[in-house]
């Protein structure tokens, strides 16, 4: 082999052999193909003594920690934690109370009780329904027809009107099932879960509450200005709540029944899956909200044994014949009629439910919800002419 071709030869096996890592790349040079050869530096051989180090620094580390732990924080844990349920307690007649610890709010917030113990459940959807639905009839379309010919006199008013014949289950309705705002109608299942649980043995009308600025809220009723701590049975502030439209009262018995969660998992119980209470009174910006057919259906079932008892049902009647707001359903009415009902008032939406017992002795159901400017007084308007209109087309039925 020629001596320039043995050196080349002897140089690419020493690179090829030392590093391992050499590619060789063919390069034209003057029309000859010659392999150029690019290798990496080769990777530095480990520190072992320097590893060796480390590796027992970090046991001494380790080791160091655990032993810390073992002397001060574990004896304290025991002692302090641990211990008790092992040894016996220098304090025999001091209890804890571990529920309590967990669940600290169930003593006030709660709505279901089972073996005596308190709890709170979520609302959820029941197989059957607690309350009846009304057996619908026929639809009077002539008297829907004279509600909408006076609607273009009200251009700002957007109305959900609903209207349930005893006799013949023949109805009328006019955005009957739109969610609407409810204000101070929202009363009524609150009302209505109240003697539920009353009826539940949960509770007793001359139960008392304390009331507190908690509770205090403004807007209607009269006890807002009442002394602080000064006490209420549940019949009084469920007397004020309706005839009164008290928001204060209405919060201490939302509280007393169990809470909002209380109150719609009643409303899930009874079969009505619009309606759902989101805030406490005065709920200004209309989160509590409805539909004309649910509030019918609450209407309805008032009087419906198999909901509720003769007792409350009569105990209800009575509040809710007695509400001093007659500027809206009761001002449509003729001489003679009689009415039981519930108003709202708030900003944006003006409504009143209730049922009518005509002079002839006709019964019927009512619900006229207004959404309308702020407070304008086009809103009242238009449900007392519309509660005149009905009520007249009532009457030669």
């Amino acid at each position: 082999m020629p001596e320039v071709a043995r050196r080349y030869e002897d140089r690419y096996y020493y690179s090829e052999n030392t590093y391992r890592t050499c590619t060789a790349i063919p390069v034209k040079h003057y029309k000859q193909v010659t392999p150029v050869l690019k290798c990496r530096k080769p990777l530095p051989k480990k520190n072992n003594a320097k590893v060796q180090r480390n590796k027992i620094a970090a046991r001494l580390i380790t080791f160091s920690a655990l032993l810390l732990l073992g002397i001060f924080v574990l004896p304290v844990g025991f002692r302090n934690i641990s211990g008790s349920f092992f040894t016996k307690s220098p304090y025999p007649k001091l209890k804890t109370d571990y529920k309590k610890m967990v669940f600290p709010t169930v003593a006030y917030l709660n709505n279901n009780l089972f073996m005596n113990e308190l709890s709170l459940n979520g609302a959820a959807s029941p197989k059957k329904a607690a309350m009846t639905e009304l057996i619908i009839g026929n639809e009077m379309t002539d008297l829907e027809n004279s509600i909408k010919n006076i609607m273009p006199m009200y251009p700002s008013i957007h109305p959900s009107v609903f209207v349930w014949d005893y006799d013949t289950g023949n109805f009328a309705d006019i955005n009957g099932d739109e969610m609407f705002a409810t204000a101070s109608i929202i009363k009524i299942p609150v009302l209505l879960q109240l003697f539920r649980s009353i009826e539940a043995k949960q509770l007793s009308l001359y139960d008392r509450m304390t009331l507190t600025d908690y509770y205090r809220a403004e807007g209607s009723g009269s006890l807002q200005f009442k002394a602080e701590n000064s006490s209420y049975t549940l019949d009084k502030l469920a007397r004020l709540m309706i005839t009164e439209s008290d928001n204060s009262a209405t919060n201490m018995l939302i509280a007393r029944v169990g809470s909002m969660v209380d109150v719609n998992q009643g409303l899930r119980d009874w079969g009505l899956k619009k309606t759902q209470v989101n805030a406490w009174l005065p709920d200004l910006s209309g989160t509590n909200q409805s539909t004309a057919r649910d509030l019918a259906r609450m209407l309805y079932n008032i009087e419906n044994p198999k909901f509720i008892s003769e007792e409350s049902s009569s105990k209800i009647i009575d509040y809710m014949s007695h509400v001093k707001n007659d500027r809206l359903l009761p001002a449509g009415l003729g001489e003679g009629a009689s009415i039981i009902h519930k108003t709202g008032d708030i900003g944006s939406m003006l409504g009143d439910a209730g049922i009518v017992t005509a002079a002839n002795g006709k019964k019927y159901i009512v619900v006229i919800l207004a959404n309308r400017p702020h407070n304008s007084p086009s809103g009242k308007e238009f449900i007392v002419k519309a509660s005149e209109i009905i009520y007249n087309y009532m009457l030669m039925l």
